[in-house]
Protein backbone atom coordinates (compact mmCIF):
# COMPACT_ATOMS: atom_id res chain seq x y z
CA UNK A 1 0.00 0.00 0.00
CA UNK A 2 1.40 3.34 -0.41
CA UNK A 3 1.77 6.01 2.37
CA UNK A 4 2.89 9.14 3.15
CA UNK A 5 6.07 8.99 5.50
CA UNK A 6 8.24 11.17 7.91
CA UNK A 7 11.35 10.19 7.20
CA UNK A 8 13.08 13.22 8.69
CA UNK A 9 11.95 16.05 10.64
CA UNK A 10 12.45 18.78 7.92
CA UNK A 11 9.09 20.16 7.69
CA UNK A 12 6.20 18.80 5.34
CA UNK A 13 8.32 19.74 2.22
CA UNK A 14 10.72 16.68 2.63
CA UNK A 15 7.44 13.59 2.93
CA UNK A 16 7.99 11.09 0.14
CA UNK A 17 5.32 8.53 -1.26
CA UNK A 18 5.96 5.03 -0.55
CA UNK A 19 5.08 1.49 -0.86
CA UNK A 20 4.71 0.18 2.62
CA UNK A 21 3.26 -3.21 3.86
CA UNK A 22 -0.53 -3.84 4.68
CA UNK A 23 -1.42 -3.48 8.39
CA UNK A 24 -2.64 -6.41 10.47
CA UNK A 25 -5.24 -5.62 13.25
CA UNK A 26 -4.24 -6.65 16.36
CA UNK A 27 -6.08 -7.17 19.96
CA UNK A 28 -8.67 -4.62 20.07
CA UNK A 29 -7.61 -3.43 16.52
CA UNK A 30 -9.46 -3.15 12.82
CA UNK A 31 -7.83 -2.15 9.89
CA UNK A 32 -9.45 0.89 8.23
CA UNK A 33 -9.22 1.14 4.41
CA UNK A 34 -8.85 5.03 4.58
CA UNK A 35 -10.98 7.46 2.14
CA UNK A 36 -9.85 10.49 3.75
CA UNK A 37 -7.88 12.34 5.80
CA UNK A 38 -7.44 15.39 7.32
CA UNK A 39 -4.95 17.45 8.01
CA UNK A 40 -4.40 20.59 10.77
CA UNK A 41 -2.18 23.20 12.14
CA UNK A 42 -0.47 20.31 14.27
CA UNK A 43 0.50 18.82 11.07
CA UNK A 44 2.61 21.30 10.12
CA UNK A 45 4.57 21.15 13.78
CA UNK A 46 4.77 17.23 14.01
CA UNK A 47 6.43 16.87 10.54
CA UNK A 48 9.36 18.93 12.62
CA UNK A 49 9.67 17.71 15.49
CA UNK A 50 7.82 20.58 17.48
CA UNK A 51 4.47 19.21 18.32
CA UNK A 52 3.46 17.67 21.72
CA UNK A 53 3.49 14.39 20.54
CA UNK A 54 6.80 13.13 19.04
CA UNK A 55 6.33 9.76 17.18
CA UNK A 56 9.15 7.86 15.88
CA UNK A 57 11.08 8.16 12.28
CA UNK A 58 9.22 7.27 9.52
CA UNK A 59 5.84 7.98 10.24
CA UNK A 60 2.92 9.51 8.38
CA UNK A 61 1.13 12.58 9.23
CA UNK A 62 -2.31 13.46 9.43
CA UNK A 63 -4.34 13.06 12.54
CA UNK A 64 -8.01 12.32 11.43
CA UNK A 65 -9.86 10.01 9.22
CA UNK A 66 -12.63 8.37 7.34
CA UNK A 67 -13.44 5.16 5.90
CA UNK A 68 -14.38 1.56 5.77
CA UNK A 69 -13.36 -1.38 8.31
CA UNK A 70 -11.62 -3.94 6.16
CA UNK A 71 -10.40 -6.34 8.95
CA UNK A 72 -11.40 -7.09 12.88
CA UNK A 73 -8.72 -8.10 15.41
CA UNK A 74 -9.86 -10.37 18.68
CA UNK A 75 -11.15 -8.20 20.94
CA UNK A 76 -12.51 -5.46 18.71
CA UNK A 77 -16.04 -5.30 19.93
CA UNK A 78 -19.28 -4.41 17.39
CA UNK A 79 -17.44 -2.78 14.24
CA UNK A 80 -17.55 -5.48 11.35
CA UNK A 81 -16.25 -5.17 7.85
CA UNK A 82 -17.49 -3.10 5.80
CA UNK A 83 -18.68 -0.35 8.07
CA UNK A 84 -17.76 3.22 7.30
CA UNK A 85 -16.26 4.73 10.58
CA UNK A 86 -14.11 7.73 11.58
CA UNK A 87 -11.86 8.78 14.01
CA UNK A 88 -8.95 11.20 15.82
CA UNK A 89 -5.63 8.77 15.77
CA UNK A 90 -2.89 11.39 16.69
CA UNK A 91 -0.93 10.78 13.43
CA UNK A 92 -0.38 8.24 10.79
CA UNK A 93 -3.35 8.79 8.79
CA UNK A 94 -2.13 9.36 5.27
CA UNK A 95 -1.78 6.34 3.99
CA UNK A 96 -3.90 3.67 2.04
CA UNK A 97 -4.50 1.55 5.10
CA UNK A 98 -4.22 1.76 8.82
CA UNK A 99 -4.91 0.02 12.05
CA UNK A 100 -6.52 1.59 14.69
CA UNK A 101 -7.56 0.99 18.19
CA UNK A 102 -11.53 -0.25 18.05
CA UNK A 103 -12.50 2.56 21.02
CA UNK A 104 -10.83 5.75 18.71
CA UNK A 105 -13.87 4.66 16.07
CA UNK A 106 -17.55 6.05 15.47
CA UNK A 107 -19.54 4.90 12.83
CA UNK A 108 -20.56 7.72 10.46
CA UNK A 109 -24.30 8.37 10.16
CA UNK A 110 -26.22 8.30 6.60
CA UNK A 111 -26.11 11.41 5.32
CA UNK A 112 -22.38 12.33 6.07
CA UNK A 113 -19.40 12.36 3.55
CA UNK A 114 -16.33 10.93 3.91
CA UNK A 115 -14.14 14.28 3.58
CA UNK A 116 -16.87 15.79 6.27
CA UNK A 117 -16.62 12.74 8.84
CA UNK A 118 -12.74 12.99 8.65
CA UNK A 119 -12.67 16.41 9.25
CA UNK A 120 -14.61 16.58 12.64
CA UNK A 121 -12.75 15.06 15.46
CA UNK A 122 -10.10 18.00 16.26
CA UNK A 123 -11.91 21.04 15.13
CA UNK A 124 -15.63 20.10 16.01
CA UNK A 125 -13.75 17.96 19.26
CA UNK A 126 -11.93 20.90 20.55
CA UNK A 127 -14.92 23.13 20.02
CA UNK A 128 -17.56 21.12 22.04
CA UNK A 129 -14.83 20.39 24.66
CA UNK A 130 -14.05 24.00 25.01
CA UNK A 131 -17.18 25.63 24.71
CA UNK A 132 -19.22 23.00 26.85
CA UNK A 133 -16.72 21.18 29.13
CA UNK A 134 -14.64 23.76 29.90
CA UNK A 135 -16.32 26.81 29.21
CA UNK A 136 -19.64 26.20 30.80
CA UNK A 137 -20.65 28.42 27.79
CA UNK A 138 -24.69 29.18 28.34
CA UNK A 139 -27.99 30.68 25.73
CA UNK A 140 -27.42 34.11 25.02
CA UNK A 141 -23.89 34.66 26.47
CA UNK A 142 -21.61 36.29 23.96
CA UNK A 143 -18.50 34.51 22.43
CA UNK A 144 -15.11 35.97 20.80
CA UNK A 145 -13.58 33.70 18.62
CA UNK A 146 -10.05 34.44 17.33
CA UNK A 147 -8.73 33.03 14.44
CA UNK A 148 -11.77 32.29 13.61
CA UNK A 149 -11.41 31.68 9.79
CA UNK A 150 -9.42 28.49 10.34
CA UNK A 151 -10.64 24.89 10.82
CA UNK A 152 -10.87 25.06 14.98
CA UNK A 153 -12.30 29.19 14.75
CA UNK A 154 -14.92 28.19 12.30
CA UNK A 155 -15.89 25.04 14.44
CA UNK A 156 -16.17 27.12 17.28
CA UNK A 157 -18.17 29.51 15.43
CA UNK A 158 -20.77 27.05 14.32
CA UNK A 159 -20.76 25.40 18.02
CA UNK A 160 -21.57 28.66 19.68
CA UNK A 161 -24.16 29.40 17.23
CA UNK A 162 -25.63 25.97 17.78
CA UNK A 163 -25.35 26.02 21.82
CA UNK A 164 -27.38 29.75 21.25
CA UNK A 165 -24.43 32.12 21.39
CA UNK A 166 -24.36 35.03 20.48
CA UNK A 167 -20.83 35.25 18.41
CA UNK A 168 -18.08 37.96 17.43
CA UNK A 169 -15.84 36.39 14.72
CA UNK A 170 -12.53 37.94 14.58
CA UNK A 171 -9.76 37.44 12.05
CA UNK A 172 -7.19 39.01 9.80
CA UNK A 173 -8.84 39.98 6.57
CA UNK A 174 -12.00 41.09 4.90
CA UNK A 175 -11.99 37.75 3.06
CA UNK A 176 -11.46 35.18 5.88
CA UNK A 177 -14.74 37.48 7.66
CA UNK A 178 -16.72 36.83 4.89
CA UNK A 179 -16.38 33.04 5.39
CA UNK A 180 -17.13 33.18 9.36
CA UNK A 181 -20.49 35.34 8.23
CA UNK A 182 -21.45 32.59 6.18
CA UNK A 183 -20.98 30.05 8.92
CA UNK A 184 -22.83 32.01 11.24
CA UNK A 185 -21.28 34.60 13.16
CA UNK A 186 -23.24 37.57 14.56
CA UNK A 187 -20.26 39.89 14.38
CA UNK A 188 -17.27 40.31 12.36
CA UNK A 189 -13.95 42.27 13.44
CA UNK A 190 -10.97 42.55 11.49
CA UNK A 191 -7.82 42.47 14.03
CA UNK A 192 -5.54 44.08 11.26
CA UNK A 193 -7.33 47.00 11.28
CA UNK A 194 -9.31 47.75 14.24
CA UNK A 195 -7.95 47.52 17.60
CA UNK A 196 -9.04 43.96 19.11
CA UNK A 197 -9.56 45.42 22.81
CA UNK A 198 -11.53 48.47 21.95
CA UNK A 199 -13.63 46.37 18.86
CA UNK A 200 -14.93 43.86 21.50
CA UNK A 201 -16.33 46.49 23.90
CA UNK A 202 -17.70 48.30 21.34
CA UNK A 203 -19.37 45.11 19.88
CA UNK A 204 -20.65 44.71 23.27
CA UNK A 205 -22.31 48.21 24.21
CA UNK A 206 -18.88 47.80 27.19
CA UNK A 207 -20.01 45.05 28.99
CA UNK A 208 -17.24 43.01 27.51
CA UNK A 209 -17.37 39.15 26.21
CA UNK A 210 -18.37 36.26 28.33
CA UNK A 211 -16.03 33.63 26.63
CA UNK A 212 -13.02 34.29 24.28
CA UNK A 213 -12.24 31.03 22.45
CA UNK A 214 -8.43 31.62 21.80
CA UNK A 215 -6.67 29.92 18.83
CA UNK A 216 -4.17 32.23 17.96
CA UNK A 217 -1.92 33.49 21.60
CA UNK A 218 0.18 36.66 20.94
CA UNK A 219 -0.47 39.74 21.57
CA UNK A 220 -3.81 38.98 21.03
CA UNK A 221 -4.98 37.51 23.99
CA UNK A 222 -4.36 40.25 26.26
CA UNK A 223 -6.16 42.52 24.43
CA UNK A 224 -9.16 39.55 24.10
CA UNK A 225 -8.67 39.52 28.19
CA UNK A 226 -8.52 42.81 28.60
CA UNK A 227 -12.19 43.77 26.73
CA UNK A 228 -13.68 40.42 28.81
CA UNK A 229 -17.00 40.45 30.66
CA UNK A 230 -17.14 40.02 35.02
CA UNK A 231 -16.91 36.64 35.57
CA UNK A 232 -15.32 35.88 31.82
CA UNK A 233 -13.15 32.96 30.95
CA UNK A 234 -10.81 32.81 28.77
CA UNK A 235 -10.42 29.39 26.79
CA UNK A 236 -6.64 28.75 25.70
CA UNK A 237 -7.31 26.77 22.37
CA UNK A 238 -3.49 27.37 20.95
CA UNK A 239 -0.88 29.93 19.87
CA UNK A 240 -1.13 29.91 15.63
CA UNK A 241 0.72 33.32 16.78
CA UNK A 242 3.88 31.55 16.87
CA UNK A 243 4.19 32.46 20.69
CA UNK A 244 2.67 32.32 24.21
CA UNK A 245 1.60 35.62 25.90
CA UNK A 246 2.70 36.26 29.19
CA UNK A 247 -0.09 37.87 31.13
CA UNK A 248 -0.03 40.07 34.02
CA UNK A 249 -2.32 37.89 36.82
CA UNK A 250 -4.06 41.06 38.07
CA UNK A 251 -6.13 41.30 34.87
CA UNK A 252 -7.99 38.32 35.55
CA UNK A 253 -8.76 39.42 38.83
CA UNK A 254 -9.95 42.84 38.35
CA UNK A 255 -12.62 41.07 36.16
CA UNK A 256 -13.20 37.82 38.43
CA UNK A 257 -11.86 36.29 35.27
CA UNK A 258 -10.89 32.84 34.33
CA UNK A 259 -7.86 31.12 32.35
CA UNK A 260 -9.02 27.69 31.04
CA UNK A 261 -6.64 25.36 29.45
CA UNK A 262 -8.22 23.41 26.62
CA UNK A 263 -6.13 20.42 25.87
CA UNK A 264 -8.35 18.30 23.87
CA UNK A 265 -5.67 15.44 22.82
CA UNK A 266 -5.39 14.81 26.17
CA UNK A 267 -8.77 14.47 27.55
CA UNK A 268 -10.00 12.26 24.62
CA UNK A 269 -7.58 9.58 26.72
CA UNK A 270 -8.77 10.61 30.16
CA UNK A 271 -12.47 10.79 29.06
CA UNK A 272 -13.48 8.85 26.55
CA UNK A 273 -16.88 8.63 26.97
CA UNK A 274 -17.07 11.77 27.48
CA UNK A 275 -15.46 12.54 23.86
CA UNK A 276 -17.10 9.88 22.06
CA UNK A 277 -20.61 11.41 23.45
CA UNK A 278 -19.16 14.85 21.73
CA UNK A 279 -18.65 13.04 18.29
CA UNK A 280 -22.34 11.47 18.30
CA UNK A 281 -23.42 14.75 18.58
CA UNK A 282 -21.33 16.70 16.26
CA UNK A 283 -22.27 13.89 13.61
CA UNK A 284 -25.95 13.67 14.48
CA UNK A 285 -25.77 17.65 13.79
CA UNK A 286 -23.94 17.00 10.51
CA UNK A 287 -26.51 14.11 9.60
CA UNK A 288 -29.09 16.49 9.93
CA UNK A 289 -27.72 19.69 8.50
CA UNK A 290 -27.33 21.90 11.09
CA UNK A 291 -23.57 22.10 10.79
CA UNK A 292 -21.79 21.70 7.21
CA UNK A 293 -18.01 21.56 8.41
CA UNK A 294 -16.39 23.79 5.81
CA UNK A 295 -13.42 22.38 3.32
CA UNK A 296 -11.38 24.51 2.24
CA UNK A 297 -9.84 22.41 -0.69
CA UNK A 298 -8.85 18.77 -1.30
CA UNK A 299 -5.62 16.80 -2.39
CA UNK A 300 -4.25 13.71 -3.58
CA UNK A 301 -2.02 11.64 -1.11
CA UNK A 302 0.70 12.69 -3.45
CA UNK A 303 0.68 16.90 -2.99
CA UNK A 304 -0.06 16.08 0.58
CA UNK A 305 3.04 17.93 1.50
CA UNK A 306 1.89 21.17 -0.81
CA UNK A 307 -1.56 21.24 1.48
CA UNK A 308 0.88 21.19 4.90
CA UNK A 309 2.79 23.99 3.30
CA UNK A 310 -0.81 26.29 2.92
CA UNK A 311 -1.35 25.06 6.61
CA UNK A 312 1.73 27.17 7.38
CA UNK A 313 1.44 30.00 5.04
CA UNK A 314 -2.07 30.65 6.92
CA UNK A 315 -3.89 30.20 3.30
CA UNK A 316 -6.23 27.78 4.99
CA UNK A 317 -10.13 28.79 5.69
CA UNK A 318 -11.59 25.27 7.20
CA UNK A 319 -10.18 21.98 6.17
CA UNK A 320 -7.60 20.49 4.63
CA UNK A 321 -8.66 16.75 3.28
CA UNK A 322 -6.16 14.68 1.30
CA UNK A 323 -7.90 11.83 -0.69
CA UNK A 324 -6.90 8.19 -0.53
Amino acid sequence: MKAALCKSLDGPEAIVIEEIADPVPGPDEVVVRVRAAALNFLDTLITRGKYQFKPELPFSPAAEIAGVVEAVGPGAGDLKPGQRVCGYIAWGGAREKVAVQAKLLIPIPEGVSDAAAAGISVTYGTAMHGLKDRGGLRAGESVAVLGASGGAGLAAVEIAKLMGARVIAAASSAEKLAICGEHGADDLLNYATTDLKTGLRELTGGKGVDVVYDCVGGDYSEAALRSIAWGGRLLVIGFAAGTIPKIPLNLYLLKNAAAVGVFWGEMIMREPAQHRANMIQVLDWCAKGRLKPHIHATYPLARIGEAITALDKRQVTGKLIVEI
